[in-house]
């Protein structure tokens, strides 16, 4: 029976090279998107290809450290690439379809059958033992595994770009996070500098109240103004911590984990090179999103086939060898042995309008997955042009703040001296101050923008998340 059945099974196999359903093509990437991007104009980026490890730019080992700790251990990434395993089962399970599937069965058991059912002589109760193997076989003729199979693959490459996706937002919050801590530790530093001078400035004043050269408000006032500035302290401690505890939880530890050396960095990490970021082209070759937008295209694209091929028939192959033996005797012999060969064909005919339902849907999620491919190219272009020009303006207004604050501390010193000589009163000094201190928060503001807003870019290019 085998040598009968292995020829039948080979050459079915030789009818499945056609598939119903469309054959899938990526769609052609818009000529207007392929090109160089609006905002790649100015000095701060380069048209140079982007760059996979883009944190290392900043020539930050504790920053390093933290990505690598990011990527093997954050917990987002571990569902991303546990979900990826589990479409890789599925690919495996599509696969197995190509091959015979067989089933062997036994069973013995023991009874006592009626006397009506007995031959006279023979015992009424024996052992009867039944054992056998079935083997059935898919005729793919229609292709309704290969578009299985298919469909599962891209469904694998959708999970494995959508796990790149999270590896990007990984590296990119924890970059974020790391800028907000340092830039949180800067901020402070500045306002307890401001908190310093204008406690010289008490002094300064309370010296001038003693001698009769200037009066008690003078002195309430230049109090007031340094209790303001540190006021503000407290609130930047706490964002700090926010953004350390963050932080631990990106790289997979407790807050009570984080080591010592990050909790002791004091400044924020920056540039000292234009940010490489390539064209349209490569961007969205680059880009998770829109990889796995294709890869889900594909996937529907090949349920088309899989539900077309249902509309004819469908051939199995089978065939079962067993034998069933009561009493125990020889199980093997000729007498007990059995055996059977055929097809079976499956047909939902003429009635095929629910197969047709079904081909309609599957090309209707088909036409939603290339319009949700066209939106994420689009949203891929839209979030790299508006990170491009966020970070412009934010370098041009940081660049403006430090000419501010330039003439702030030159306008406090030069009013502090002509208080001394008695040539200003006290509500010019005070002022001079008040707009130094507004000055320097805004200065140390403005740089965490430009950091975050590097950070945005960065993710916007969608690199950043291989381990090499």
């Amino acid at each position: 029976m085998i040598k009968t059945l292995l020829p039948l099974l080979l050459g079915a196999s030789a009818l499945t090279a056609c598939a119903a359903g469309p054959d899938y093509k990526a769609p052609a990437t818009p000529t207007a998107a392929a090109g160089a991007f609006i905002g790649a104009t100015g000095p701060a980026v380069s048209t140079a290809q982007a760059d996979d490890h883009w944190w290392r730019l900043y020539s930050d080992p504790v920053l390093d450290g933290l990505v690598q700790d990011a990527l093997k251990a954050n917990t987002d990434i571990r569902v991303a690439v546990a979900r990826l395993e589990k479409a890789r089962a599925q690919l495996r399970g599509a696969r197995s379809d190509r091959l015979p599937q067989t089933r062997l069965s036994g069973s013995p058991s023991y009874g006592r059958a009626s006397a009506a059912q007995t031959l006279p002589g023979a015992d009424r109760e024996n052992w009867t033992i039944d054992a056998g193997m079935n083997v059935a076989y898919e005729v793919d003729l229609f292709g309704r595994v290969k578009r299985s199979i298919e469909a599962a693959r891209g469904d694998v490459n959708a999970a494995s770009a959508d796990a790149d996706a999270v590896r990007v937002a990984v590296v990119a919050d924890t970059v974020r996070a790391y800028v907000d801590a340092t830039s949180s530790a800067e901020r402070i530093a500045v306002a307890r500098h401001t908190v310093a001078l204008l406690d010289n400035s008490i002094r300064i004043t309370n010296a001038r109240f003693e001698v009769g050269r200037s009066d008690r408000l003078d002195v309430i006032r230049v109090t007031a103004l340094r209790d303001q500035q540190a006021a503000i302290i407290p609130s930047l401690i706490a964002d700090r911590d926010g953004a350390l505890f963050r932080l631990a939880t990106l790289t997979g530890r407790a807050p009570q984990q984080l080591p010592a050396p990050i909790r002791e960095q004091e400044k924020t990490p920056d540039l000292s090179q234009p940010i490489p970021v390539g064209d349209g082209r490569a961007l969205l070759a680059r880009r998770p999103d829109v990889r796995a937008a294709e890869q889900r295209l594909a996937a529907d694209t090949a349920r088309i086939g899989v539900a077309t091929a249902d509309l004819y028939p469908r051939i199995t192959l089978g065939g079962s060898i067993g034998t069933t033996a009561i009493g125990g005797g020889d199980i093997l012999g000729g007498g007990p042995f059995r055996w059977l060969l055929g097809p079976l064909i499956n047909w939902a005919f003429p009635n095929q309008e629910a197969n047709r339902a079904r081909i309609a849907a599957a090309r209707a999620d088909a036409d939603g997955s290339l319009a949700s491919f066209d939106g994420t190219v689009l949203q891929a272009l839209e979030e790299t042009e508006t990170a491009l020009s966020v970070y412009a303006h934010a370098l041009e207004r940081r660049d403006t703040l430090k000419a501010a604050r330039e003439a702030a501390d030159r306008a406090a010193r030069i009013s502090l001296a002509r208080q001394r000589e008695g040539q200003i009163d006290f509500l010019t000094v005070l002022d001079a101050q008040r707009t130094l201190a507004a000055a320097e928060g805004d200065l140390a503001a403005a740089n965490r923008a430009v950091a975050f807003a590097q950070v945005d870019l960065f993710r916007a290019l969608g690199g950043g998340w291989t381990t090499g």
